[in-house]
């Protein structure tokens, strides 16, 4: 891709390398890592059960808690991330429960965000919206409540749910909301370069990706 705004090491600093396939073997979660310290990413994210990781080096290390439905219970989820953090995870990418938000059930998924935030002691929590699924005025009320519930991002996607990934429109809605107080991060489906760009663009400030690779070649 040519003319890109965006640099290869740039891009790279912003991307969470992930496997999150249910069908992952520790030898795929292997060649991540070693994959991840090659491409010179930030972070790997993987499955709680495949904590803690080894040979990661500078890589910082993310899982996912109530992934990919977040249709659990709070304690649940508390004691996923308590765990992982335990495990090893330096960053916990939590699903917010959906039922509530699509229910206008807002006091209850902000509790839910800070039992999280509360469990992980200290680790970066990031809270994955789900905004394929929700309207414009949810995506703005779940990012409100992430923001008062203590995390330190708001995510688009699990990239599993049937209504989509990230869209750059979702992306300026959810940077617009939480200013340059939370952080932003743009998963699913985004598979090329300009696709990224049109993520960092609308002010993503971390992407969630499996093809990185891919998607750095695009940025030479």
């Amino acid at each position: 891709m040519e003319n890109t705004m965006t640099s290869r090491a740039d891009a790279a600093a912003l991307i969470d390398h992930t496997l999150l396939k249910p069908e992952s073997t520790a030898e795929d979660v292997a060649a991540l890592v070693a994959e991840a310290r090659d491409l010179g990413v930030l972070a790997v994210c993987v499955s709680p059960s495949r904590l803690p990781l080894a040979d990661t080096g500078d890589l910082v290390v993310a899982t996912v808690c109530g992934f990919p439905s977040g249709a659990h219970a709070s304690e649940v989820k508390a004691a996923e991330a308590k765990r992982a953090v335990a495990d090893g995870a330096d960053e916990v990418d939590m699903v917010i429960n959906l039922g509530l938000a699509k229910a206008g059930g807002f006091d209850g998924v902000e509790a839910d965000i800070r039992a999280v935030v509360e469990a992980s002691g200290g680790a970066l929590v990031k809270v994955i919206i789900e905004s394929a699924a929700l309207t414009d005025e949810e995506i703005v009320e779940a990012c409100r409540r992430s923001e008062a519930a203590g995390a330190d991002f708001v995510k688009t996607s699990t990239g599993f749910h049937p209504a989509g990934g990230a869209s750059a429109h979702a992306v300026e809605l959810m940077r617009k909301t939480v200013g340059d107080r939370l952080g932003v991060k743009a998963s699913g489906g985004i598979r090329d370069a300009e696709a990224a760009e049109a993520m960092i663009a609308a002010g993503a400030s971390r992407l969630g990706l499996s093809g990185s690779r891919a998607v750095l070649d695009g940025l030479k």
